[in-house]
């Protein structure tokens, strides 16, 4: 019933195959879009050791008045903490 296929994976725009057995397995599942990302491509956005490392931006802890760095670009409108003063401030 079910051939093999190829695709083209949207993010890296390399050829994959959507094997007949996998797609028994999406339609077992009930998954009607066909798969856009290759294996490799689906399996490093599933881990997050795979992404990239996060963008760090230098900021003073509104509290202490610490150097610290966040993974966040960080607005004038709003304070910014440090680790410590931040797990503080949440466990208050």
């Amino acid at each position: 019933m079910y051939t093999d296929e190829t695709l083209t994976c949207t993010q890296c725009g390399n050829e994959f195959t959507f094997t007949a057995g996998e797609q028994e397995f999406f339609a077992a599942r009930g998954y009607a879009n066909k798969p856009s990302r290759c294996k490799d491509c689906r399996g490093a956005r599933r881990s997050p050791n795979a992404t990239q490392a996060r963008e760090m931006h230098p900021v003073t802890c509104a509290q202490c008045n610490k150097q610290t760095e966040v993974p966040f670009l960080p607005r004038n409108d709003k304070p910014v903490y440090c680790r410590e003063c931040f797990q503080k401030m949440r466990s208050a």
